[in-house]
């Protein structure tokens, strides 16, 4: 897969089938995630109609949801993730959203946020921010925060998130054409989304991100999201240790055993 073309799914085939997606048919692969409660599902059923069908995680109890739509001539697989307020993988639901997004690589993922409740979803959109950057935020019940006198600068948002942003109303369709219109072109590389990333690091702290992160891209080339994966070497999460050591986090067949020792401090 040549991923230098804009317009070539960026999407990782091999891990891909490891999670039991199945593309044949389809030219990219979208990831819908979200708080609970956010009216995720609704988007889904919007988006798929009756192309979808459910089953279990490979390996897992947690249920999910797959469909697809077409749009502009370019067929969409959905993959609705485990609703989660974080991505830390502190349970079976957030392991499952956070391997999804990190090894399924998906070429875009919708994060559903609730319009009312926008401060406290943010947290999980700045997470998933950290791991890809192509994203469509959808900024849904909006009709309710409109019903509350709350007013969003969706331009602003946007600009200070770096991807697009769209208000949506799922219970009534409303800007589900817009949400549509951004997924393609951040799919086909038209849109290129610069997210925020945290930054609130001591200067030694950020140096030893910094180092750990060119080592890192030094040995998988490909990997997009080498500052977030530094950020997770260095809390020892498990996970991802054994993903880099294995080659899988950057889908490259490589010995990186002293990356790993040196990430264990």
């Amino acid at each position: 897969m040549n991923t230098n073309c804009e317009t070539c799914p960026v999407h990782n085939l091999d891990n891909l089938v490891k999670l039991g997606v199945d593309m044949d048919g389809f030219d990219y692969v979208v990831a819908l995630a979200g708080n609970p409660n956010t009216g995720k599902s609704t988007i889904f059923n919007n988006l798929t109609g009756l192309r979808q069908h459910t089953g279990n995680w490979p390996g897992k109890t947690v249920s999910r949801a797959e469909g697809g739509f077409k749009f502009s001539d370019n067929k969409f697989k959905l993959v609705d993730l485990p609703g989660t307020y974080s991505l830390l993988s502190t349970s079976t639901d957030e392991e499952v959203a956070r391997n999804f997004i990190l090894f399924g690589q998906p070429d875009v993922t919708i994060i559903v946020v609730d319009s009312t409740k926008l401060e406290r979803n943010l947290n999980l959109v700045l997470q998933i921010l950290e791991i890809t950057d192509r994203a469509v935020l959808s900024l849904n019940l909006i009709d309710e925060a409109e019903r509350k006198k709350i007013k969003i600068n969706v331009r602003e948002l946007s600009k200070q998130l770096g991807i697009p942003v769209v208000p949506t109303a799922a219970r009534t369709k409303v800007g589900m054409e817009e949400l549509l219109k951004y997924v393609h072109q951040v799919a086909t590389g038209e849109y290129i989304c610069k997210p925020h990333r945290i930054e609130s690091y001591s200067k030694k702290m950020n140096n030893t991100i910094k180092e750990l992160s060119n080592e890192l891209k030094n040995v998988f080339p490909d990997l997009t999201n080498e500052r977030w994966v530094a950020l997770r070497l260095l809390e020892g999460d498990q996970t991802i240790i054994d993903s880099v050591r294995n080659g899988e986090v950057g889908n490259i067949s490589v010995g990186s055993s002293n990356l790993i020792s040196e990430a264990q401090l």
